[in-house]
Parts: structure tokens; C-alpha cells; sequence
């Protein structure tokens, strides 16, 4: 896109808006966002800008001028400093520029598709458990009993957390993942998540330590051995990294694994095809993740004034990058209301993200995503919602609340 200096303001462009309330689903809104793209790729929300056409949404993405707002959950409950403040901010999911992308380059070969294959063993094992316990009545809650189950005993298997430990994890993520939670006080909150962190923390470091003198073959292992030119990660980085793998791994693909299902129920020919065709499991992942994504949308915001197509952003401006918006666009995918898991070559998804902050553990997610989804194909026969199955607000983390099914 060109860039051009004297293009108007999006706050002065005339553009679309939007009307909903912060609780409203994906589904509630979904109509408004239709109709908004036909007028203009941007349209204004109610926290501002809101980019809802997949060729803006991805320039943006890629665009190191469009940063993370450092600490916005922590922001929404009014904490603006602080230990728990530091602790969020200095991590790599806040981090940009230079230190960023030493430590993206020292771990991204951890997260490598022939890395993340070597899980398949735990994801199966977890995940035929998991069905195990709810194949006897021949139905189940899925969002409880099988998808908040199932990625902590994966991440600590990858980490090398041993098994009789992985409910100590359970609890640790319990309380860790207040953080990024709307529907609490997290100032009331806060020294639960302090506490439940520096035992987190206690933990790994003394896995670092064991890992210092005997290597072995899990992912701790592997950031202790990264190395470019000389430069290796310090036993804080690797805590560092520990904790971002677990919080932007857990919740993420729990809520997504149940939306996934939920959309995969509402259309048995496309389960059945999935069963029949365990090959397109990977492809049944991404249009799952475009149609039915569990994260809707990320926040930028413009460190200087930015022209980008026939719009500016003013420095300051806070931007929701519309993920699930764009990944309707239908100047970009054809028919994308139609849930289809054969589509043929579709233009790369947004739901990970994009440029630098390209979610970097994106393998490891299509991984444990499309593994569970080939098992449950094949061990879950005629499943069906069977009560009511209500969505998560749009902003934030999305997704079923519940999911009531019966199977044969």
C-alpha cells in the first residue's frame, strides 16, 4: 500500500461505525462487521478504530510502527505500576525492537514443525484419556471435561515437567491467568498471582538448574542450548520464556479446541468428512480458526502518526486489528460465511497474528489442535450440542462458555 502524508484522519474519514456492547459475541456483531466492509476496510468501534478488511489488517500486523500496548489488561483494572506491572510488561509477549527479536531468533528453533511432532505421544496419550473418561456415558461437558484439561499436560510434557508434577502447573496457571482476565478484580487478585508466579517460577528455575548439567530432550533443554554467534539465553530469559509459553499456550487452545468442535458439531458432514479423511486435519484447524476463531482481534497502537492506504492513524491511537472480521473478508475468501475444510488454497489466516509478533508458537498450536481433532473424529461418532452453548464476548478471549454434547 502507498504511503501519503495528507490522508485524512480515520477519526475524520467518515467511516463506518459500529455499534455493540463489549459483552456482545462474535455472532452478535458479525452482521455489523458484513456490512462495514462493503463501506471501508477501517470502521469505528467502541474502544476506536477498528480494522476489518484482511489487506489493511495484515499491513498493520506487519507494520513495526503499530506496537503492543504494553500491560493493557493490567490497564483496564486501573494498574499502571508495580511488581505485577513489571513482571507483564518485561516479558516477550510486550516486548518489541532489538531485545524482541534476539530473543525470537534464539527460540523460534524450538517451535519448529519437526520440533513440536515430537508431542504427538503426550497429545495423543492426553487426549484418549480425556475421551476415555467420557466415552462410558457417551456424552460430556467438552469445554470442561476435555478442553480445559488438556493443554497443561502438554506444555509441561514439552517443558519436561514430569507427570506427577502437571497439576501443580494446573494450579499455577489457575491463578496466572487472572492477569488476562475482564471478570475479576485483579487488584483484589494480585498477590494470588504474585504468589502462584514466584512458585512457578522456584519451579523452573530449579529445572534450569538440572538442565545446566544434563541436557535431555524437552523444550527447557532446548533454550538452554540456543545459541547465535555466541549469545545464549540467561537463566532469567529462560524463566521468562517458560512463563509466556505457558500462559499464551493454555488458554488459547482450550477455548479454541471447543469452538473448534462446536463448529465441526453444527456440521456433521464436514465431522464425518474429517473422520473418513484424517489428512485434512490440518486443513480442518485453519478454516476452523478462520471461521470460528477463539481470538477475535488484537490491540496496536500507532507510536507515531501513520498513513497507510487513504487513512492516517494519529500517534496514540488505539487500534483492534478485527482478526475475526478479516478472516470473512470477502474480497478475500469466497463464501466466507461457508465452513468448509477442503478449501483450496486460502490466503494465510490472521488469527496468529502477523510481522514480529507473529505468534511463535503457532506450530505447537496447530499440533495439538489438529491431533485432538483427528483422535476425536475417529473415537466420537454422531456428536451433537445438546444444550445451549454461549460465546465469550468478542474482545479478549472468546469461544464457547460451555458445550453440552452427546456422541456414540
Amino acid at each position: 500500500m502507498t504511503i501519503d502524508t495528507a490522508k485524512p484522519s480515520v477519526f475524520d474519514a467518515g467511516l463506518p461505525t459500529l455499534q455493540y456492547d463489549i459483552t456482545d459475541t462474535p455472532q452478535q456483531i458479525y452482521p455489523q462487521f458484513r456490512a462495514a466492509q462493503r463501506e471501508a476496510p477501517v470502521a469505528l468501534g467502541p474502544i476506536g478504530p477498528e480494522v476489518i478488511a484482511y489487506d489493511l489488517a495484515r499491513t498493520v500486523l506487519g507494520d513495526p510502527r503499530f506496537g503492543i500496548p504494553p500491560g493493557i489488561h493490567l490497564t483496564a483494572h486501573g494498574i499502571t505500576s508495580g511488581e505485577l506491572w513489571d513482571r507483564v510488561t518485561r516479558s516477550i509477549l510486550c516486548m518489541e525492537g532489538d531485545e524482541h527479536r534476539r530473543l525470537r531468533s534464539l527460540v523460534s528453533r524450538a517451535f519448529t514443525p519437526q520440533a513440536t511432532a515430537r508431542m504427538d505421544e503426550t497429545i495423543h496419550t492426553v487426549i484418549n484419556n480425556l475421551v476415555d473418561a467420557a466415552d462410558a456415558d457417551g456424552k460430556c461437558e467438552f469445554v470442561e471435561d476435555i478442553a480445559r484439561p488438556y493443554p497443561i499436560p502438554v506444555i509441561c510434557a514439552m517443558l519436561g515437567a514430569p507427570p506427577e508434577d502437571w497439576k501443580l502447573f494446573s494450579k499455577w496457571a489457575e491463578d496466572i491467568f487472572k492477569v488476562v482476565s475482564f471478570d475479576i478484580n485483579l487488584t483484589e487478585e494480585e498477590p494470588a498471582v504474585l504468589q502462584a508466579w514466584d512458585a512457578f517460577d522456584d519451579y523452573i528455575d530449579q529445572m534450569i538448574a538440572d538442565r545446566r548439567n544434563r541436557l535431555t530432550n524437552d523444550l527447557l533443554s532446548e533454550l538452554v542450548r540456543a545459541e547465535i554467534d555466541g549469545d545464549r539465553l540467561d537463566a532469567r530469559e529462560v524463566r521468562m520464556l517458560a512463563f509466556s509459553i505457558l500462559v499464551a499456550g493454555t488458554d488459547t487452545t482450550r477455548t479454541q479446541l471447543g469452538a473448534s468442535m462446536q463448529v465441526l458439531c453444527e456440521h456433521p458432514e464436514q465431522f464425518a468428512l474429517l473422520r473418513d479423511r484424517p489428512e485434512l486435519a490440518m486443513n480442518a484447524v485453519e478454516e476452523t480458526m478462520r471461521h470460528s476463531p477463539s481470538m477475535c482481534s488484537t490491540l496496536r497502537s500507532a507510536a507515531e502518526d501513520v498513513t497507510i492506504g487513504e487513512y492516517t492513524f494519529p500517534a496514540g491511537t488505539f487500534i483492534l486489528v478485527n482478526t475475526y472480521a478479516a478472516n470473512r473478508d470477502a474480497t478475500v475468501y469466497d463464501d466466507p460465511e461457508r465452513f468448509d475444510i477442503t478449501r483450496d488454497g486460502p490466503p494465510p489466516i490472521l488469527t496468529f497474528g502477523g510481522g514480529a509478533h507473529y505468534c511463535l508458537g503457532a506450530n505447537l498450536a496447530r499440533r495439538e489442535l489438529s491431533e485432538a481433532l483427528k483422535i476425536l473424529a475417529r473415537r466420537m461418532s454422531n456428536p451433537r450440542v445438546v444444550g445451549p452453548a454461549p460465546w465469550r464476548p468478542l474482545l479478549g478471549m472468546s469461544g464457547p462458555k460451555s458445550l453440552p454434547m452427546e456422541f456414540r
